[in-house]
């Protein structure tokens, strides 16, 4: 059984005529996935299966896809990747408000550090399938703009070291 966390892209899940993290959880039960938990109202689930990477992603997004009446994009990591993510961070120095994890699922190349626009006082390295970014004055008036973005979702650090505690725990279990 491998421990992993499914991160949703573009998608409300909070709200009145939107997805409830209750419903989300029960997708994903309904879809043959063990152990699941939710994290925060911002499409976080953390869960076990015997499927791959790619089979547990097309597990969720096929019921989301229903429920939406439009493709939601998910980005699946295993525990270990999680763990790896969250130990390789190069701004863990920093507050974790203020620094986000980018997930993708394209292999990254530093071309796409360089195609970033509207860089004011952020600094960005990347990861293994993601973009760490540290807002130096916060998030609120960046107009920070990453074309490789468009594909994935980001969740600020202190989101990412609790879903890899999450996801750690259900690996040992």
């Amino acid at each position: 059984m491998t421990a992993y966390v499914a991160l949703l892209r573009a998608v409300n899940v909070g709200g009145t005529g939107k997805l409830p993290m209750t419903d989300l959880k029960a997708m994903c039960e309904a879809a043959g996935l063990t152990q699941v938990r939710t994290y925060i109202a911002s499409g976080n689930v953390v869960f076990t299966s015997e499927k791959s990477e790619a089979e547990v992603r097309a597990a969720i997004e096929a019921p989301l896809e229903t429920y939406a009446g439009k493709p939601v994009g998910v980005l699946i990591r295993s525990a270990a990747e999680m763990d790896a993510l969250v130990e390789a961070n190069p701004f863990s120095d920093r507050p974790g408000n203020r620094t986000v994890a980018l997930f993708v699922d394209a292999p990254l190349s530093q071309a796409v550090i360089s195609a970033a626009k509207n860089v004011k006082d952020e600094e960005m390295r990347l990861g293994h399938r993601a973009i760490y970014i540290s807002y130096g004055a916060g998030m609120a008036d960046s107009r920070l703009s990453i074309p490789a973005a468009k594909a994935g979702t980001a969740r600020n650090m202190n989101s990412v070291t609790k879903l890899a505690e999450m996801a750690k725990i259900l690996s040992q279990q």
